[in-house]
C-alpha cells in the first residue's frame, strides 16, 4: 500500500477540503456521533488506553476519539490530538473546551509525515483517517516508531462501497443523474482500504504483530431523507463541489435524486443507514 503520484498531488487539496468541510462538521457533528461514537469506544479498548496512559489521535477531525481517550486516561494522562486541518481543530478544541477537558492538545500536523518530537505513547488511534493517507505502510511504520514497547496502534476504516451508503449513495446517485464520469485514479477514496489481507500486510510490513480486525456496523438515523442529503452536501466537500459546478436544473434534479434514492432504499420516513466499518489493531 505505497502511494500513488496522483493521490500525492491531491494531498493539499485534501487538506483544503477538510477546511471547506469544517462549518459543516460542527454543524453535524451530533447526529455523526450518535452512530460513531460506538467505534470511537471499540478503539479505545482494542488500544488498552488505561487510565494515567499517553495517547496520540491522528487526524483527529472534530475531537474523536480523543476526548473518549481523554475521559479514560484522565487528569494524570494525556492526549496528543493531531490533523492537517486548522479549521477542524477550532471545533475539536471548542468542543473539548465546552467538555471541560484539560488534557487534550490540539496540534494540525500531517499524518503523512509525523515529525513529532513526543515518542513512548501507550497508544495510537486513528478514526478512518489512514484511507486518505497517500503511502499508508510508510505511515504506519513512522506510528509504530512513536508507540512505547507493547503500545497498540488501533484505527477504523471503512468497508466496501456497496456497505458504506452513508458515503456511496449520494455520489453515485447524483453522477449518474449528471452523466459524470466516476472520480479520476488516484483520488482520495474513504474505502480505499477495504481489503482485509493488503491491510494486514501493510500492518506487519511496518513492524506491527497481533493484527486482529474486527467488523462492526454502525447506523447512521435521519429525521427524513432530505436530512440525509443536506448532511452529505454539507460535511463532504467531494461531493459539495461536483454539485456546485451543475448547472442550476441538473443540480436540483441530482440533490432530489439522492433523496428520492435514500427514501427508496429506507422505506421513507426516519431514516436509518447502516454501515459497515472495521476495527483493526496491532501491537509494537
Amino acid at each position: 500500500m505505497t502511494n500513488s503520484p496522483e493521490f500525492e498531488k491531491l494531498n493539499p487539496e485534501l487538506a483544503r477540503n477538510w477546511d471547506d468541510s469544517a462549518a459543516g462538521w460542527q454543524k453535524w457533528w451530533r447526529i455523526f456521533e450518535r452512530a460513531a461514537q460506538v467505534v470511537s469506544d471499540k478503539l479505545v479498548e482494542l488500544s488498552g488506553v488505561q487510565a494515567g496512559g499517553r495517547v496520540l489521535d491522528i487526524a483527529t477531525g472534530i475531537g474523536e476519539p480523543a476526548v473518549t481517550a481523554a475521559r479514560k486516561v484522565g487528569p494524570h494522562g494525556s492526549v496528543l490530538a493531531i490533523d492537517q486541518s486548522a479549521q477542524m481543530l477550532t471545533g475539536a478544541r471548542a468542543r473539548a473546551a465546552q467538555l471541560g477537558l484539560t488534557n487534550i492538545e490540539f496540534r494540525q500536523a500531517d499524518a503523512q509525515s509525523l515529525s513529532l518530537a513526543e515518542r513512548g505513547f501507550n497508544a495510537i488511534l486513528c478514526r478512518w483517517g489512514l484511507m486518505f493517507i497517500p503511502d499508508v505502510t510508510g505511515a504506519l511504520g513512522q506510528m509504530r516508531s512513536l508507540l512505547a514497547e507493547d503500545g497498540r496502534l488501533a484505527a477504523a476504516v471503512w468497508s466496501t462501497p456497496d456497505k458504506v451508503p452513508m458515503i456511496s449513495l449520494a455520489g453515485d446517485t447524483a453522477r449518474k443523474i449528471a452523466n459524470l464520469p466516476p472520480p479520476p485514479k488516484g483520488s482520495p477514496d474513504p474505502c480505499r482500504l477495504a481489503n482485509r489481507v493488503a491491510l494486514e500486510q501493510a500492518f506487519r510490513a511496518a513492524g506491527f504483530s497481533d493484527f486482529r480486525l474486527e467488523p462492526m456496523t454502525i447506523t447512521y438515523e435521519f429525521s427524513e431523507p432530505g436530512e440525509f442529503t443536506q448532511f452529505r452536501y454539507e460535511i463532504a466537500a467531494p461531493f459539495r463541489k461536483m454539485i456546485d459546478g451543475l448547472d442550476a436544473a441538473t443540480r436540483k434534479r441530482a440533490l432530489d435524486a439522492v433523496t428520492e434514492e435514500v427514501r427508496r432504499v429506507t422505506g421513507g420516513g426516519a431514516i436509518r443507514l447502516q454501515n459497515e466499518t472495521w476495527c483493526v489493531v496491532g501491537r509494537k
